[in-house]
């Protein structure tokens, strides 16, 4: 397995794990209101339904991020290496590995750092379509394409 593609594989699993975690917290939300509902009542009651539906929807928005990550890093193949930067590249530019996927924690794979941002980022944007070689600067700091996976 090569390293992009345990970079990929990290990340396709990171983002399968919360999509878990959010399915069962909003299960176990929906399961604890249909509870209270049965032995609750008044004021208290209500107020309590409601903070349980506002928890149980910033849940669900959290899903459908996850969801969305998932899909992107489903539609890149990791075993493509192109000779420009495309979605699902791993590029190292100024000895750091960036991971264009989508906004994703930095993690750590063989003792490596690699951060995986979003191409509609500004450090995403900039690197999109460019090979070995590019040079651009962003926020004062001139960064240079040394290579692409």
């Amino acid at each position: 397995m090569t390293f992009k593609q345990k970079t990929h594989s990290y990340y396709l699993q990171l983002v399968q794990d919360r999509i878990d975690v959010f399915k069962d917290m909003i299960s176990a939300l929906t399961e604890d209101s249909k509870n209270d509902a049965k032995g609750s009542a008044g004021d208290k009651h209500e107020t309590a339904l409601s903070m349980m539906h506002i928890e149980q929807e910033k849940l669900t928005m959290k899903l459908k991020e996850s969801l969305t990550q998932k899909a992107i890093l489903d539609k890149i193949d990791s075993s493509t290496v192109a000779k420009t930067i495309i979605l699902g590249s791993l590029v190292k530019a100024n000895g750091i590995y960036l991971y264009l996927s989508g906004a994703l924690p930095k993690i750590k794979i063989d003792d490596v750092n690699v951060i995986a941002l979003s191409p509609q980022s500004p450090l995403g944007n900039k690197l999109m379509g460019n090979a070995v070689g590019f040079t651009f600067e962003i926020n004062g700091t001139t960064y240079l394409i040394e290579s692409i996976m």
